[in-house]
């Protein structure tokens, strides 16, 4: 089995699970062994030979806005180490900034508009604001959805709450 069907296939498990329960209902796996997905990328790997071994980022996500949205990714270690750095380091830096983030998380809570965002207390000037905006923009995290409105790109969601989490200790 290929690595893309590999993927299908959990893309189809996830789908199943989460239909059937609600997230804090999803048993870790059969034999409660809490390092299932650990397990099963090392295997995965494993089959394909990957010296280096490699990262496997995945999400389910309800906003407060009732959007929902599942992600994952796998990344080899080399591709991780050998891509692109300057690219990396522009999307971290555009997230490297308090008032960045919490326009991000007004905009997943449901503030889309520019107005609705300049209403907001200790964001700055509206110039300000728009100024972050287009420097999250730039670097992939929001998108212009029209007639004054922000978005975070569907595939975006999951992969910046995955930023959040490797901030906490």
């Amino acid at each position: 089995m290929d690595l893309d069907q590999r993927f299908e296939e959990i893309d189809r498990r996830l789908a199943a699970l989460e239909n059937a329960r609600t997230p804090r209902d999803i048993p870790a796996a059969a034999g409660d062994d809490d390092f299932w997905a650990l397990n099963r990328l090392q295997s995965d790997l494993a089959v394909d030979g990957v010296a280096n071994g490699g990262v496997l980022f995945t999400g389910s996500v309800r906003l407060p806005t009732e959007e929902q949205y599942g992600w994952q990714m796998a990344f080899t270690t080399d591709t991780l180490l050998d891509g692109d750095i300057a690219e990396a380091a522009e999307s971290l830096v555009a997230l490297g900034n308090p008032v960045r983030l919490r326009l991000l998380r007004e905009i997943l809570g449901g503030r889309r508009t520019a107005a609705e965002l300049t209403e907001l207390d200790g964001l700055g000037t509206s110039g300000q604001i728009y100024h972050h905006l287009r420097q999250l923009s730039a670097a992939g995290w929001l998108h212009a959805a029209g007639r004054g409105r922000y978005a975070v790109p569907g595939g975006r969601v999951v992969p910046l709450l995955i930023a959040l989490a490797t901030t906490r200790r």
